[in-house]
Order: structure tokens, then C-alpha cells, then sequence
């Protein structure tokens, strides 16, 4: 590594981390005083708002805009280096633009391993304690309550329905379990409640009656009571919408299988979860190669052009991978590729910001 790319490498991390950190100073300030009434009454001790909620909202915040940071920082130093005419004396000594992206790459390639780290390991950890603090001291639960299952696949072949679920008491009405052998009904249990045992943590069935088809003829078995466990909590009736945040990889990558054997359509949230852990931090690249394109040449509006152009740029690309979400939800396209879309597409407007300044 030559002296001209630590140069280069000093002052990209040194304006990442600067903006990075007063930003998430401002960040923290906004958040206490929006949340001051809600420590207050319900006296959240000192210890636990520090500790349990701020130092696990860092890393969530700061991964979260660390995209527009790079960028940002791509856009001030080298602008700057620019008004210098810094460029001109490197250009004039042979060295190409394409040499100059090594160090800039070099910087993406670890925000982007740092980021990929944080999002799939670092913060959904951070997530479990943070939400915790939040469900614990917040007026508000942190993310949308949703309603349960009432009709999935627990195992393969076997499938679960419950007409009504009582959360309070853990008490479901109408409930059934049908086996199949292919498309062949082969056993279908009904009963008319089931009660939940948490010392035994199984289900108990009353008022049952258990259809049992063999070669052609029906065998009947009725009950007032039997205990039965399957795969289903009384925790699967009432889930967080952002559940999904509190999982490695590892983890979502097992309740993705679960619900895709269950048959859930809420399986498309989980997978766009996993999918945009994986594409988000490549915006790294993505977003220092517009920046380095667009301020690499002096211009005559200055650093306030290049800002004013690359904002732009960078919000409309962090907006757009937003909302191709919604073309997985919708079925448009699959989870990966609403995920990788804006990716590609920026992509190609960074080449063609880059090509057009070499010109």
C-alpha cells in the first residue's frame, strides 16, 4: 500500500466516523426528549436506559444510515481534495482514476463486512435487549401486535386449525388436526376446546372425536379428554411484526423454514428481512462510486453542488430500496430480487456518473 492510499484511506474513515458520530450524538438527544416522560413515569433506572436501551440503539441507528455516511463522506473529503486541486497534481503524475478507486474500495469493502456483521449478528442480539427495555418502560410496545395462526402445517402432511384463541387464558375453540398421506386424508382429530398445560407444555384436548381412515372404511373415537403436544405455543397466537429483528441469521434463516412449512404468507416479510441483511451494506460500494464520480473534478458550484446532486442520489436509492419491498409483498418478485433491485440499478448509474467524468 503506497503513501498516496493511506492518505486517502485516513481521510475516508476519519469523515466516516466523524459524521457517523455526530450524528448519532444528535440522534440520541432527539430520542431522550422524546422518550424523558416515558423514563420518568415509569422510573426507568439510570443504569438500564444507558446500558440496556442507548448502548443497543447505537449500533441499530448507525448501521441503519451508515449507506448515507459513507456517501456523505465520499462527497466532503473528496470535494474538498478537489477545490485543492489535490486530483490535478495526481492526474498529472500518472496516476488513472481507476488506481485512485483502490483505496476508496478498500474502505467500502470493511464498512461493508462491518455492516454485514452488525446486521446479522451484532444487532439482532442488541434488538432482544433494547425491545425488552421498550416493552418494559415505554408507554407504547415496541412494533405492531398481530394476530396468530389459525391454519398452518406443522409438520409435513399435518395440518392445524383453531376457529378462536383466548390469549388471556390460553384456551382455543373448533380446533382440528388432519394427517394426510399425499392428497389422502388418512386421521382427522376434532375436539371443541384445547387447553393449554404450561408445566407440562402440552395441549390438552377435550371433547374430542378422532376419524381414523383405513382401506375404505371409517373407524370413530370420541373422548372427553386427551393431552397431546405439537409443535404450537400459545406464543404463536400473538406475535410482533419485528420479531424478525431479534434473529441471527442462523435463527431467521430456521423460522423462514417453519413458516414456509406452515404455509404462512407472513413468510415474504421474514425473507425480505434476509435478503436486505445481506444486500444493504453492498450500497456501501455503490454509493462511494457516485460519490468519487461526482466530486472528483472541480466544479464551479463547489462542494455544495456535489452535496446538493449526491443527496439527492443517495436518498432517492435508499428510498427506492424501500419500497421495492413492496413489489415482494405484492408478488411481483420474489424476496431476493426486490432486495438486490436497487442495487443493480444504482449500480449502472454509478457507472455511467463514473465513465462520463473520465470523459
Amino acid at each position: 500500500m503506497k503513501i498516496l492510499d493511506r492518505y486517502i484511506i485516513k481521510k475516508f474513515i476519519g469523515t466516516y466516523f466523524l459524521a457517523i458520530t455526530l450524528i448519532i450524538l444528535i440522534a440520541i438527544i432527539f430520542d431522550i426528549s422524546e422518550k424523558m416522560d416515558d423514563f420518568i413515569d415509569k422510573q426507568a433506572p439510570l443504569k438500564a436506559i444507558i446500558f440496556d436501551y442507548y448502548f443497543n440503539f447505537i449500533p441499530y441507528f448507525a448501521n441503519l444510515f451508515s449507506a448515507l455516511f459513507v456517501f456523505i463522506s465520499v462527497i466532503f473529503f473528496t470535494s474538498r481534495m478537489a477545490a485543492k486541486t489535490e486530483f490535478v497534481a495526481m492526474f498529472a503524475s500518472g496516476i488513472s482514476a481507476k488506481r485512485l478507486l483502490l483505496p476508496y474500495f478498500i474502505v467500502a469493502f470493511f464498512i461493508t463486512a462491518f455492516s454485514f456483521v452488525l446486521g446479522n449478528y451484532v444487532i439482532p442480539e442488541a434488538n432482544k435487549q433494547r425491545f425488552e427495555f421498550q416493552n418494559k418502560y415505554f408507554k407504547r410496545s415496541p412494533g405492531t401486535i398481530t394476530s396468530g395462526i389459525s391454519h398452518r402445517q406443522i409438520y409435513p402432511g399435518v395440518y392445524f386449525y383453531v376457529g378462536n384463541f383466548n390469549r388471556t387464558n390460553n384456551i382455543g375453540l373448533n380446533m382440528s388436526l388432519e394427517k394426510f398421506d399425499g392428497v389422502v386424508l388418512k386421521s382427522k382429530l376434532t375436539a371443541e376446546t384445547m387447553i393449554w398445560d404450561s408445566i407440562s407444555e402440552s395441549w390438552i384436548v377435550q371433547n374430542y372425536l378422532i376419524r381414523n381412515f383405513l382401506d375404505g372404511r371409517e373407524e370413530l373415537i370420541t373422548g372427553h379428554r386427551i393431552d397431546t403436544a405439537f409443535r404450537i405455543t400459545p406464543e404463536d397466537f400473538l406475535q410482533r411484526t419485528n420479531i424478525v429483528e431479534e434473529m441471527s441469521v442462523e435463527e431467521l434463516n430456521e423460522y423462514i423454514a417453519e413458516q414456509k412449512l406452515s404455509g404462512t404468507s407472513a413468510v415474504i416479510f421474514s425473507e425480505i428481512e434476509k435478503h436486505n441483511r445481506i444486500s444493504t451494506p453492498f450500497s456501501a460500494f455503490i454509493l462511494t462510486l457516485i460519490g468519487f464520480g461526482l466530486s472528483i473534478k472541480k466544479r464551479r458550484g463547489g462542494l455544495g453542488l456535489n452535496i446538493g446532486v449526491g443527496l439527492l442520489l443517495s436518498f432517492s436509492y435508499i428510498l427506492f430500496m424501500r419500497f421495492a419491498s413492496v413489489f415482494a409483498i405484492n408478488g411481483y418478485f420474489s424476496a431476493a430480487l426486490s432486495a438486490w433491485i436497487p442495487n443493480i440499478l444504482y449500480f449502472f448509474i454509478a457507472i455511467g456518473i463514473y465513465v462520463k467524468t473520465l470523459k
